[in-house]
């Protein structure tokens, strides 16, 4: 294969190479981690997303009762799927714990009640680099 080429041509295609070989590791360093953590996230708005039919129940048990009490939870379910370790409500406040897959990610969601006013939702959690951008503080 090298048979016909010049002394110069024969060290420069394996260091091309080398070079190609080095970048392309550079690149696979870098972008690694932000799919790793990209994934995490994902696996954390399942959380999100199974404390939604929460929320509705809760909206309506408040828009039913005018205040935010014990009652907040009646026929809340708790059942978990997936990377949602626990599901909790107690006074309208749902929790919500991950598991390790999903970065251990704690979030809590808050109604506020105002008469007359919709129902508005305050999102905390932590760790910010995992919680959605809503939840973050």
């Amino acid at each position: 294969m090298l048979q016909g080429l010049c002394w110069a041509e024969k060290i420069a295609q394996p260091t091309l190479l080398m070079i190609v070989v080095a970048i392309i590791g550079i690149l696979a360093s870098i972008a690694l981690p932000a799919y790793q953590d990209y994934m995490v996230r994902a696996r954390v708005t399942e959380g999100i997303s199974l404390a939604s039919g929460g929320k509705a129940l809760v909206a309506e048990n408040v828009a039913s009762n005018l205040a935010v009490d014990a009652s907040s939870c009646l026929g809340f379910n708790t059942a978990v799927a997936g990377n949602v370790a626990t599901l909790t409500c107690a006074s309208g406040v749902i929790g919500v714990v991950m598991n390790s897959k999903a970065g251990d990610a704690t979030l809590r969601l808050a109604p506020t009640y105002t008469a007359g006013a919709p129902i508005s939702w305050t999102c905390t959690g932590s760790p910010n680099n995992y919680i959605p951008a809503e939840c973050r503080q």
